[in-house]
């Protein structure tokens, strides 16, 4: 009788470790999942026009009551390191020199989706609802859409509210309709 073969699950200090040995090169696209290494989507012009535009426009809207943290890892337990394209942070910005932000530092993150949609969906929104960050959004291109999914119970469940604004389809817009949707942060760095 053959035993199925159990998967490795790597920790995020292995994870980390193989990068520093040269397991990865250093424009290697790669994030740490559940334990395991998985290849990110290349960033199209689209995606990372809205990524510019959400940097720009968080940063003047937050000031110095947050930190922008763009396509740079956060630490979600032992065996997650996702790189999501836009997370608000706690200040300040010199407690993250060390080390990457963990779940208590995180505000807000935000996955740009072209054509990862279903992907962000079935698994990066659910990994930061189980890490319990209080606030995720999938900015869906192909759809039109943004999906805002809020913390809502200690089981860390989730519920979609959705948003279609035609400002997708002007680049100028996108990104100041998305800051004016998202509540100020007071100087503790959480929602007002």
């Amino acid at each position: 009788m053959a035993m199925p073969l159990a998967a490795h699950r790597f920790t995020v200090d292995e994870y980390h470790r193989m990068g520093q040995a040269g397991v990865f090169h250093e424009d290697d696209r790669v994030e740490l999942i559940d334990g395991q290494v998985v290849e990110m989507s290349p960033i199209g012009p689209r995606h990372a026009a809205c990524v510019d535009r959400l940097n720009r426009h968080l940063s003047q809207r937050v000031s110095d009551r947050a930190i922008v943290r763009v396509q740079n890892p956060v630490v979600l337990g032992r065996h997650a390191a996702p790189q999501p394209d836009v997370a608000l942070l706690h200040p300040p910005i010199e407690r993250y020199a060390d080390a990457h932000p963990e779940t208590p530092d995180i505000i807000l993150v935000i996955e740009v989706a072209d054509t990862s949609g279903d992907y962000d969906r079935a698994v990066k929104i659910p990994l930061y609802a189980r890490a319990g960050i209080p606030e995720a959004w999938l900015v869906d291109l192909a759809a039109g859409i943004i999906e805002v999914f809020r913390q809502r119970d200690r089981a860390g469940e989730r519920h979609p509210r959705l948003s279609r604004w035609r400002a997708f389809t002007d680049r100028s817009e996108c990104a100041s309709q998305l800051a004016a949707r998202h509540r100020p942060v007071n100087g503790r760095g959480t929602a007002a």
